[in-house]
């Protein structure tokens, strides 16, 4: 008898009578170990996501602030280089940034005044002809049947009324959070802005101090993957909004700056906000211009978003996110699922930030975070000398 059969024995007789644990499979075992463990993952998850939903009037303004604070830092570090005191150089990117934002509104709002007109009056134009084509052409829909489906909508109408007032009082309570949730939003970024470097050296402190300087690494990582990822979402969102608007305005559409203003807007959702902006210009031409200009609106928005996915987003993003197309889709629509507008807005980032800071955390050890600067674009790729040695050293190595 070996020694260890006489083991196995020795075991088998110290365990209880009613012990069952050697009667149940192995692969059962470690399928009921794995099963309660994803469980606690899940729930886990699920606490915190709820938790974010349920402070979701703080937990928005703090993470728009801090996509506001990773564009317009730069700004603020170059004016602090210049030798300006931090709280005025502060000042003044908020109050530039402001001003732009507020000029911008302004000029858009305006020629949205002005052109309304002539749309409407395109508009009209467009809808007798619709009229005039189901009559005339193959439908042969008469006056009388056209008359009744106005009528029929009119009546709808006025029978919803009381919900379409209900739901006008719910839009004046939700511009009224909206207005709280921008100056909240404004306080926090100002904050940011004048001493982010100290609030993030205090949340540090909490964690324990043999991980304090990896942690803070990753921290600075994933800030600085941020700040890439909104400068170069800005730059092909303006690339966006003139090319397109040049298109609409060659066009003769309407409208044309409220349209590249909403072409700016949406282009910081990847892919669906490009896919919202176009179809509203293709549906502006046609309801103005007709079915062969909403057709070449339709071309000009598709090649420029050819340019943006093969020229624009690998060159400006690809370096500095490593995000795959597949991951960007999957987290804009759990984002959209989760909190609507808000999460696919900040989704990708969230993801750009988890990316960066991950990779940090399982690959890097011994960087002092002071040589990190989350201003610098090569900030956001950890280690990326040591890992090009680890593929060259498996290349090298001889294969069995």
């Amino acid at each position: 008898m070996t020694r260890t059969r006489v083991a196995g024995l020795k075991h088998r007789a110290t365990l209880p009578a009613n012990d069952v644990t050697p009667l149940v499979p192995k692969g059962l075992r470690v399928s009921a170990a794995l099963s309660w463990r994803f469980l606690v993952i899940i729930g886990a998850l699920y606490v915190i996501i709820w938790l974010l939903g349920y402070f979701a009037h703080v937990v928005i303004p703090v993470a728009i602030a801090l996509l506001l604070a990773a564009l317009m830092a730069p700004g603020v570090g170059k004016l602090v280089e210049w030798r300006v005191p931090r709280s005025l150089a502060t000042v003044i990117v908020l109050v530039g940034g402001i001003a732009v934002v507020g000029g911008v509104l302004t000029f858009v709002i305006t020629e949205f005044t002005n052109g309304l007109p002539q749309l409407q009056s395109q508009v009209n134009d467009s809808l007798d002809a619709i009229q005039k084509w189901l009559s005339d052409g193959p439908l042969h829909v008469n006056k009388e049947q056209i008359r009744s489906f106005l009528q029929n909508t009119v009546d709808t109408i006025k029978a919803n009324q009381s919900a379409i007032t209900s739901g006008a009082i719910t839009t004046a309570a939700t511009i009224g959070e909206v207005l709280t949730g921008l100056l909240l939003t404004l306080f926090i970024l100002i904050f940011f802005l004048f001493d982010g470097a100290g609030i993030w050296r205090f949340v540090v402190r909490g964690v324990p101090a043999p991980v304090r300087d990896r942690v803070d690494v990753a921290g600075r990582r994933g800030f600085s993957s941020l700040v890439s990822y909104v400068r170069a979402t800005a730059a092909v969102a303006v690339f966006d909004a003139v090319g397109i608007g040049i298109g609409l305005w060659i066009v003769g559409v309407p409208l044309v700056v409220p349209l590249a203003a909403l072409v700016f807007l949406t282009a910081f959702i990847p892919i669906i906000g490009a896919l919202v902006a176009g179809t509203v210009a293709v549906l502006i031409a046609l309801v103005a211009n007709g079915f062969i200009s909403a057709l070449v609106v339709l071309a000009i928005v598709i090649g420029i978003m050819q340019i943006e996915s093969h020229v624009l987003q690998p060159l400006l993003l690809g370096r500095a996110v490593k995000l795959h197309p597949l991951a960007v889709v999957l987290a804009i629509g759990v984002g959209l699922i989760a909190a609507g507008i808000a999460g696919a807005l900040l989704s990708v980032p969230l993801l750009a930030v988890l990316n960066a800071g991950v990779r940090s955390l399982l690959h890097e050890g011994g960087t002092d975070p002071d040589e990190v600067d989350v201003l610098d674009d090569a900030a956001s790729q950890p280690n990326a000398v040591e890992d090009d040695e680890e593929s060259e050293s498996e290349e090298e190595s001889p294969r069995p």
